[in-house]
């Protein structure tokens, strides 16, 4: 399966950032991000935290969107983006509600480095997509400015969930848990995670079935945050998923393809 190719060469991978900054160094910094946020609060400081609360920024009225940068995937090969990276987050920073931003290097050609990049141009709430297996990668995402990490059930036990889970909460960064079928949300709602995703790809052989996003939606209890991942490239999908009780999208091909992803935000808002 695509899936586990995509996990072992995410375990090849981590070693190389662990010889960069060590683990030791990498988990210090973040804690002291951490304190220095505590005490900011604790002071009610006049200091907002780079980004603010990903959950947040999904939890208001109306249909949130979050806006993806990513430089291919394993269905679409190498994306041509018609606008560069500066003139894609000014135009995110005028219509979308967060960003994510795809850090996997071998199959979507992502890195960290362009999170950075995003952190500097932009104050909405990031989260770091990609495949986390490794405490390693929570610290790191702390350090490089994301405010929320994804969680994908199917490469998970629930161990390793529930730790992963409570660890990004104690650095200070929201959780999307992403589901694929009928086990996975149950999982999910056993953590009790509060933003919940479905992923209308099927991350073992890439299809796109928008209806998984619908058949699921009646197994997530109110007062979860909902959001339809992958597959939103038309009105009606937009329109579908709006009626299957989505709280927000996660957008990335069709951005990533329109000379203006403001105008196409701000359209799918509206419908």
């Amino acid at each position: 399966m695509i899936l586990d190719k995509i996990v072992e060469d995410k375990k090849l991978r981590i070693p190389q950032h662990k010889e960069k900054i060590s683990p030791e160094t990498m988990r210090r910094e973040a804690e002291e991000l951490v304190k220095q946020e505590r005490a900011d609060k604790t002071s009610q400081k006049d200091t907002k935290k780079a980004g603010g609360s990903f959950y947040k920024a999904l939890a208001k009225p109306g249909i949130s969107i979050i806006g993806e940068f990513k430089k291919a995937s394993p269905s679409l090969g190498a994306i041509q983006s018609k606008i560069n990276l500066t003139d894609r987050i000014e135009e995110y920073n005028a219509s979308v509600d967060a960003i994510s931003c795809l850090t996997e290097e071998d199959h979507f050609n992502g890195n960290v480095e362009y999170l950075k990049e995003i952190r500097k141009m932009s104050s909405l709430p990031i989260i770091r997509k990609d495949f986390m297996i490794d405490e390693y990668q929570f610290y790191e995402a702390k350090v490089i400015g994301a405010n929320a990490i994804l969680l994908i059930a199917a490469i998970l036990d629930d161990v390793q969930m529930k730790d992963f889970y409570d660890l990004a909460t104690e650095l200070g960064l929201d959780a999307l848990v992403e589901t694929h079928d009928e086990r996975e949300m149950e999982r999910a709602l056993k953590l009790n995670a509060e933003i919940i995703g479905v992923n209308n790809r099927d991350l073992r052989d890439f299809t796109i079935k928008l209806d998984t996003t619908k058949r699921l939606s009646t197994m997530v209890p109110e007062g979860k945050i909902f959001v339809a991942e992958s597959g939103i490239v038309s009105d009606e999908d937009v329109k579908f998923l709006k009626d299957s009780r989505v709280d927000a999208f996660l957008i990335g091909r069709a951005f990533m393809e329109a000379e203006n992803p403001r105008e196409l935000a701000q359209h799918w808002k509206s419908l």
